[in-house]
């Protein structure tokens, strides 16, 4: 079990991002690929992809079940260990609801951000695309606690993150 560890720079933090490679619209092309069985050309960077086609991708990956979700969390991140640690918070955060709301705090989607618009930073699509919670609530979990299963083992401690 990992060890909560005290938060990590901005610096450290792009270089484990860099390391792991975790590219935002690469990842959901994949992502959308491997659900739709569709060939997508993997982009060199978001320059590459016209908006139309962004809005697009993001519509679809909007349509998802929380079978669909599960399915896009583990192609976004990959790293099976990490997959199981962010499904274990989101099971007790939002049981893979990306609209559950709470309503005592305003705690929204996915991985209940609070406030919830601070989602937006991942994406305009927020309140609708499992796929940009995703990506928010690992950049959040990354950012915060170093990893998934460093958030989870405070989530285990305390019973939120």
């Amino acid at each position: 079990m990992p060890v909560h560890t005290a938060p990590l720079s901005r610096r450290q933090t792009r270089a484990r991002k860099a390391a792991v490679g975790f590219t935002t619209v690469g990842a959901v092309t994949l992502a959308f690929s491997a659900l739709t069985g569709t060939a997508h050309a993997q982009p060199q960077a978001d320059k590459g992809r016209s908006a139309q086609q962004t809005a697009s991708l993001s519509a679809e990956l909007a349509a998802a079940s929380s079978g669909d979700s599960k399915k896009i969390a583990k192609k976004l991140i990959g790293n099976r260990t990490q997959y199981q640690c962010f499904a274990k918070i989101v099971e007790h955060e939002s049981g893979w609801d990306h609209t559950a709301r709470n309503s005592s705090s305003g705690a929204y989607g996915l991985v209940q951000a609070l406030p919830a618009t601070k989602m937006a930073s991942a994406g305009s699509d927020w309140r609708t695309n499992p796929a940009t919670q995703i990506k928010w609530g690992m950049d959040y979990m990354k950012d915060r606690y170093g990893s998934p299963c460093d958030a989870w083992s405070f989530w285990q401690k305390n019973n939120w993150y």
